[in-house]
């Protein structure tokens, strides 16, 4: 299975060729950056034009990008009106949720990305059936948008009333939208059951999220290193490789205040995680 990683892990730094070199020689053939402007600001042409300078040589690949969750550089902390909602049902705040994401799939015309990663609304969100119009509206032009730049959108199961995988599947049904999954392992395992989740998913799952917690926290800890984590790896990596041709393994963690080396615990994370795989 490949081995991806997000730059989730270090995204409260400024995404520059300098990291990407490192999470190379760190072993990673493949990166997902994550969106969020304080890391990579989609709105900064200088930056874009840097990274795509560097990406027009290497060998590292661009896998996917996480669509924006708020326009600030403060996740979200500047007030409501910076957070970025496909649900939201007042069509001109809406409309400019769309925009953003839009901006952010520009990208996808300097340095081509193959997959989009979008949330159906945000965590914690009750489900609310008159948001269902909202987010089709809203996820029929990402789509349109992102095909025309050579981008597949994927969403994500989240915690939230719209997105565990029975409420996504049944999305798809009422909505006829074609759209794959982003299956998220520490999400599934937030809402009761990884197996069940992924049962649900799994012929629509063409990217991962691979992370920990402890059944109740979204808090993106190291699979098989930190306290704290109760997912059964061992039960998910049998699960995981039942598909290995349709998806890559795709950490997407969290930064630990005083790891030396977050790069390095992170493959040594997907070493941990392929023994498992090699177990049986």
């Amino acid at each position: 299975m490949k081995h991806v990683l997000s730059t989730h892990l270090i995204v409260n730094h400024r995404l520059n060729t300098v990291w990407l070199d490192r999470i190379w020689k760190a072993g990673f053939p493949a990166v997902e950056i994550f969106c969020a402007r304080q890391h990579l600001d989609y709105r900064d042409n200088g930056q874009i034009n840097e990274l795509a300078n560097w990406f027009a040589d290497a060998e590292l690949q661009f896998h996917s990008l996480h669509s924006p969750m708020y326009t600030d550089e403060v996740w979200g902390r500047s007030g409501p009106h910076s957070v970025i909602s496909i649900t939201e049902t007042a069509k001109a705040r809406r409309n400019a949720s769309v925009d953003e994401i839009k901006r952010a799939l520009e990208i996808a015309e300097k340095i081509p990305f193959r997959y989009l990663i979008q949330h159906l609304g945000v965590g914690g969100e009750e489900y609310d059936e008159r948001k269902l119009d909202a987010a089709f509206n809203a996820l029929d032009e990402i789509k349109i948008f992102a095909k025309q730049r050579g981008v597949e959108v994927l969403l994500e199961n989240i915690p939230n009333g719209f997105s565990s995988a029975s409420r996504l599947l049944n999305f798809l049904e009422l909505t006829h939208l074609d759209l794959n999954f982003c299956f998220d392992v520490g999400h599934a395992h937030i809402a009761g059951s990884v197996e069940t989740e992924y049962t649900s998913m799994q012929h629509r799952i063409r990217s991962t999220h691979i992370h920990d917690n402890d059944g109740t926290a979204d808090i993106h800890l190291f699979p098989l290193h930190e306290n704290g984590g109760t997912v059964d790896w061992k039960k998910t990596m049998t699960l995981l490789r039942s598909r290995p041709e349709q998806y890559p393994l795709l950490l997407e963690l969290r930064e630990v205040e005083g790891m030396p080396s977050p790069l390095n615990e992170a493959k040594s994370a997907v070493e941990r995680l392929a023994a498992l795989e090699m177990a049986e």
